[in-house]
């Protein structure tokens, strides 16, 4: 390998604002009183999840949090519907609720225009993954009540009930691309049945943080002769971004840590960019980028 290898970490990498103060909220709590239960997954990479584990994490799911009581629980990023506020309450629960601020906005901006939309004769939809842990917690804002549109397909869309007045809102991790074609084929079922436009009301709350990667991480893998993505194997966001690093630079490569790596990918390469996930932690790609500089 040559020893002239330059090795750049992708500045716009890592954690997102919420996933970083979510995991900074743990580690102060795991500091303090040694252990500390979460519902759910603090961070879809396993690597980062083991090693709070080893300070005391304890992941749980609702099963689990509905036979606990007097005790600690972690609420993470992704926010969770008002039931999980209300077990806890039941059980003597103290929840430590690190909900991400923009979801928390959306929640309650969800459950205030679907009580509008309810009172109005109108319907509430949401575009989002089902079963994601967000779109759980949004979804409960509404009791379960909204309409629920993974795509833009013209099967999806006859959930939709066109004849009322339609709010759209979406989860904040979903792609910009697919929202703007779910406003369009709204848009275009709602003209050909000759009703009013003003019968959708759109709100993109796509969390610009994130949806924002794309792009960057796009011209950071251009600049570079190869890049190594690190992202966990479950993580759809890791998915999504490494599909967009390697069709803008064809030598990119998909790692989940440091012993991944084949000196192979690099021959030739003057620049080596290292980039990831929003899962995937700082340390983690410091330890990619180290094992190839000394490659």
């Amino acid at each position: 390998m040559s020893k002239s290898l330059s090795v750049e970490i992708d500045p716009s990498a890592g954690f997102c604002f919420g996933v970083a103060n979510a995991v900074r909220v743990a580690e102060e709590q795991l500091a303090a009183y040694g252990s500390l239960y979460c519902l759910g997954s603090l961070v879809h990479n396993q690597r980062e999840v083991q090693r709070l584990e080893k300070l005391g994490l304890k992941i749980i799911n609702r099963n689990d949090l509905e036979h606990l009581s007097d005790t600690r629980v972690l609420i993470r990023a992704h926010g969770e519907p008002p039931e999980t506020y209300a077990l806890a309450l039941q059980n003597r629960i103290e929840l430590i609720d690190a909900t991400c601020r923009v979801v928390l906005r959306l929640q309650t901006r969800i459950r205030e225009d679907h009580e509008a939309a309810r009172s109005a004769g109108g319907q509430l939809v949401i575009y989002g993954k089902k079963g994601h842990p967000e779109v759980d917690g949004l979804m409960g804002q509404t009791r379960g009540e909204a309409v629920l549109i993974e795509e833009h397909s013209a099967s999806s869309l006859e959930k939709i009930d066109f004849s009322r007045p339609i709010t759209l809102y979406c989860q904040t991790t979903q792609s910009l691309e697919g929202y703007t074609k779910l406003v369009e084929a709204i848009k275009q079922r709602i003209e050909a049945l000759h009703f009013p436009a003003g019968m959708l009301q759109a709100h993109d709350t796509i969390c610009r943080q994130v949806s924002g990667r794309g792009p960057r991480l796009q011209k950071f893998a251009r600049n570079h002769d190869a890049v190594a993505f690190v992202s966990g194997r479950d993580s759809s966001n890791g998915k999504f971004l490494f599909d967009i690093c390697q069709k803008a630079n064809a030598r990119s490569y998909f790692v989940e840590g440091p012993e991944d790596i084949d000196s192979g990918w690099f021959l030739s390469a003057e620049t080596v960019g290292v980039s990831g996930a929003t899962s995937t932690p700082l340390w983690l790609m410091e330890l990619v980028a180290e094992k190839i500089r000394l490659l």
